[in-house]
């Protein structure tokens, strides 16, 4: 058995297995709490006659007599090992004396006939009282635990004086004199009025609205800290370790036991329970909404998207409609265009008072959203940076990978805090319909006139964001290709002269590398952006028949003819010459074509399209259709190439396209010479080939006269669908990991400023937990609720942080050491149960803590502040001051030692110990009394 080092009742692992038994008909628990030990020699564990249980030798050791956290048996018995049997059921108690005696005389037995020599416990009486009764036994000796417990201190029992009578009496030694009684005290004040260091936190002004401060708080910024005192209570203890009878003077009259003059002083703090945070309530009322059923028209009342004059609708006007001409009105566009067109068709079933978000806050809040609104010009797309943001390529920043949120400068980013906002401030769950119908009326605006959504990357939606942030970048898409587009029929109106993509290509120097890779052509990284087209070929032609596009080229023959006839046709759509590389059957030179680009998708359309190719089966007709569908940008590409290459053959098509089904070797002619031969591979050879029937099935047409892969109009037309329907309980679920995002970085943020070490291993638990949850499509409600609750507990622990320096004054320390020493005394606060004070009352943090208590006293006592300094003073001009400086202690502990042979004067001398536990309301006793052979 290893010797108990101080501290290890707190610091060690304590471990327990439990198990029920049935006794008397009655359902016990019995449970064996042991501190983990090392591992010792099978020698030392050998019971030997004369060596007492290890219990009875902990007795004397004091480096662990007040643990501040440990199983109460340990506190008041000091023991490292014990077993307890109480009733299994949290209602039963063994009340009556008789059933008490036969547990006990049940245990006594038991353990005379194991030599079991950890002591066994019994709880009786009612749980809440915490009364146990208990036994150990060994070689020659036996140790009764007894415990008296009172609602009432006897007067006679409140100081030492008292106490030293009880202990006498009860072990009863026959020596006289009685042998010096050991000591140590321990007295706990409490401090909960701090008076001038009140709480720093201001809940926000949630009706200001300056300079685009909303709540007193700028949007895209969220709240932060507690709103009440995370911090209710300083518990101080000092402490007597060693004293012995008669060198202290405690009675009912007088008292040395001034608790400045203790030897050592430790300090907790209790925390108020759940405190109030600021950004956990944000967060946790917009999870709420999750919850929500209703739909933005049944929140809101009718739909804001019905059209004007419905009223007066009839069938009988619908031709005549169609057939009126009428003007196309261009307006200029600015910030009142905007916004009033997006909200005119709102307010027509709804006055403006009876809208949820008043015109300031939400102009603001569209304002932020869309900065590009501000300027007169057109837009194009391009979002101001918010400097407070972390750079693109820190770990910060790509958070949004790990959440599958959206990045934290984009307008995902930016909606999921304005909504969260909204909620908390302005209106609620109506104020939320009310924001999101206003936004999706802008995307349709922003659709329909050619202007790029700001805060978006460019390119295809990126699958590693949330699904509404894929939406909206599939808009923008849309936008960007619509655009191109338009420009294109504006450029084609104006040029007098035709430019032809073939001449454009000769005019080129500019050569690509033998060697293309396959899967970079897939990419299409050899044609152009369609917003890069300016020419008048570059116009898609949607609705043209196949008889049309052959008859406006004179492609007729193509289908029927071979490479001869096609050769005869005139080249469209080149992008530039491919190297050195020439068509095998007339030695022209290869030229790349201009090809679509493929369609982009997001995760639900790439989801249904999977589902829709595993529904074809596996039979011959199923592959067949499942290739075709599969090969529709092949098709598209061959026919491009086609175009810009008349004459060419389906070899010359996979060199360019796929150089690894092209297998070149060399091979001696018939004059000897040595020359390439080039043959398809032999998955191009396969009967019925894919690659074969559809180079068959292409016609030599230009990509601008291609049928669209990428429908714009259709999918602009989806995406505004998909989120017109969206309720706000989608729209939380869809936002809630961009909140979730936002919510780690302001922690982050927070927490660098205050430097824990335990906050930074929170938090990095919470971004693996968060990035596991948010990773699943619908991720569980309780695991969500798991991560918003460890957010607002890193959220208090950062308050509770602010509030003890604060308290402590650590930004006033003039001397950097005791800054330091003030800073990590305030850490380890935050972090360990309790706090050993260095130099006790003396130090810099005791008299902090001093001044504190005596603020606390005169506020207590209306003191005048002048009287404080006189009550500084020595420790005799304290005492006859009228108010002390310390409060009645709220609890006083006192331990009892000595060696004493019992039952006999001849009996061998062993320890005894006696525990004893003052507080307001109650009074506790717990002895162990040892006895040795009669």
């Amino acid at each position: 058995m290893f010797s108990l080092i101080s501290g290890i009742f707190t610091s060690g692992t304590w471990e327990e297995k439990s198990d029920e038994i049935s006794f008397a008909d009655f359902k016990f628990s019995v449970t064996h709490h042991y501190l983990v030990q090392e591992s010792t020699d099978k020698e030392g564990k050998e019971l030997l006659e004369d060596v007492i249980p290890q219990s009875m030798q902990d007795l004397l050791c004091m480096n662990n007599d007040f643990p501040p956290r440990a199983h109460c048996l340990v506190r008041w018995y000091g023991l490292r090992e014990f077993v307890v049997i109480a009733p299994a059921a949290h209602s039963d108690a063994v009340l009556s004396e008789s059933k008490c005696n036969l547990l006990l005389s049940s245990v006594s037995i038991a353990l005379g006939n194991t030599g079991c020599q950890v002591p066994l416990f019994v709880q009786i009486h009612h749980k809440w009282r915490r009364m146990y009764v208990g036994e150990c036994q060994g070689p020659g000796v036996r140790t009764d635990f007894e415990m008296v417990h009172l609602r009432k201190v006897p007067n006679q029992y409140t100081h030492l004086s008292g106490l030293l009578d009880i202990f006498k009496s009860k072990i009863g030694c026959p020596l006289t004199p009685l042998p010096p009684v050991s000591i140590a005290i321990r007295f706990t004040y409490v401090l909960q009025d701090w008076q001038q260091y009140f709480w720093p936190q201001q809940p926000p002004d949630i009706d200001a609205l300056v300079g685009g401060e909303v709540g007193g708080l700028e949007f895209g910024k969220l709240p932060f800290g507690a709103c009440e005192d995370p911090i209710s209570e300083l518990h101080l203890a000092t402490t007597w370790p060693h004293l012995t009878e008669g060198i202290i003077v405690d009675n009912d009259v007088y008292s040395d036991l001034d608790p400045i003059q203790a030897p050592h002083w430790s300090v907790r703090v209790r925390k108020a329970e759940n405190p109030q945070c600021l950004l956990g309530d944000f967060v946790t009322e917009f999870f709420k909404i999750c919850r929500r059923k209703e739909s933005t028209d049944e929140i809101l009342g009718r739909s804001a998207f019905e059209e004007e004059g419905k009223e007066t609708a009839d069938i009988t006007h619908a031709l005549s409609k169609l057939t009126e001409p009428a003007s196309v009105p261009i307006h200029k566009l600015s910030v009142s265009n905007m916004v009033h067109t997006a909200k005119k068709k709102i307010r027509k079933h709804r006055g403006v008072e009876e809208s949820p978000l008043n015109n300031d806050v939400l102009n603001t809040i569209l304002l932020f959203l869309f900065p590009d609104a501000v300027s007169e010009k057109s837009l194009d797309g391009t979002a101001s940076t918010d400097n407070n943001n972390p750079p693109s390529e820190s770990e910060d920043y790509n958070l949004y990978n790990q959440f599958k949120s959206a990045p934290s400068d984009s307008l995902t980013y930016k909606l999921a805090l304005c909504l969260c906002m909204i909620n908390f401030y302005h209106g609620g769950l109506k104020g939320v319909a009310h924001l999101w119908q206003e936004f999706v009326l802008e995307m349709r605006f922003r659709w329909e006139n050619n202007f790029l959504i700001p805060g978006l990357a460019s390119g295809p939606p990126d699958l590693r964001c949330c699904l509404l942030h894929q939406k909206l970048q599939m808009l923008n898409c849309c936008i960007e290709r619509k655009k191109a587009r338009d420009e294109g029929k504006k450029t084609s109106a104006s040029d007098v002269t035709n430019i032809y993509p073939g001449d454009a290509g000769k005019a080129g120097d500019q050569l690509v590398p033998d060697n293309l890779k396959e899967t970079d052509k897939e990419k299409g990284e050899v044609g152009k952006s369609w917003d890069s087209w300016s020419d008048s070929e570059e116009e898609f032609f949607e609705c043209l028949s196949d008889t049309e596009e052959l008859k406006g080229n004179g492609q007729e023959s193509g289908k029927k003819g071979g490479p001869k006839e096609m050769a005869s046709l005139r080249p469209e759509g080149r992008l530039y010459q491919h190297g050195k590389l020439t068509l095998l059957h007339n030695g022209e030179p290869l030229y790349i074509p201009v090809t679509q680009e493929p369609a982009p998708m997001t995760e639900d359309l790439l989801e249904e399209q999977s589902e829709v190719l595993a529904k074809l089966g596996t039979s011959a007709e199923g592959a067949h259709l499942r290739a075709r569908m599969q090969s529709a940008c092949l098709l598209s590409d061959m026919e491009s190439f086609k175009a810009a290459n008349p004459g060419c053959s389906l070899e010359d098509f996979v060199r360019w396209y796929s150089p690894r089904d092209y297998i070149e070797e060399e091979v001696i002619d018939e004059k000897g010479n040595v020359v390439l031969k080039g043959e398809l591979s032999a998955r191009m050879k396969i009967p019925s080939n894919m690659w074969v029937e559809a180079w068959e099935t292409a016609k030599p047409i230009p990509a601008r006269r291609q049928r669209r892969l990428f429908d714009d109009t259709r999918e602009a037309e989806k995406v505004l669908h998909y989120l017109a329907i969206q309720k706000p309980a989608d729209l939380a679920r869809h936002l809630l990991p961009c909140v979730i995002h936002a919510a780690v970085l302001k922690v982050k943020e927070e927490e660098s400023l205050e430097n824990i070490s335990s906050v930074k291993k929170i938090i990095k638990q919470i971004i693996s937990h968060s990035s596991k949850v948010l990773h699943f499509p619908n991720p569980e409600d309780k695991k969500l609720e798991e991560i918003i609750h460890q957010i607002t507990n890193v959220e208090a622990l950062i308050a509770r942080a602010r509030s003890l320096k604060a308290k402590f004054g650590t930004e006033k320390c003039e001397q950097e050491e005791e800054k330091e020493d003030l800073e990590r005394f305030v850490s380890c606060l935050l972090e360990q149960p309790e706090v050993l004070v260095t130099g006790a009352g003396r130090g810099h943090a005791g008299r902090i803590i001093h001044k504190l208590f005596v603020n606390a006293q005169r506020a207590a006592a209306m003191t005048p502040p002048e009287e404080e300094l006189k009550r500084m003073g020595s420790p005799e001009e304290r005492r006859q001051n009228s108010v002390s400086d310390f409060p009645p202690p709220a609890g006083r502990e006192f331990i009892l030692r000595t060696t004493v042979p019992r039952p006999a004067p001849y009996s061998k001398a062993l320890p005894q110990r006696m525990y004893s536990v003052l507080t307001k309301e109650d009074f506790r006793l717990a002895v162990k009394i040892i006895d040795g052979d009669a």
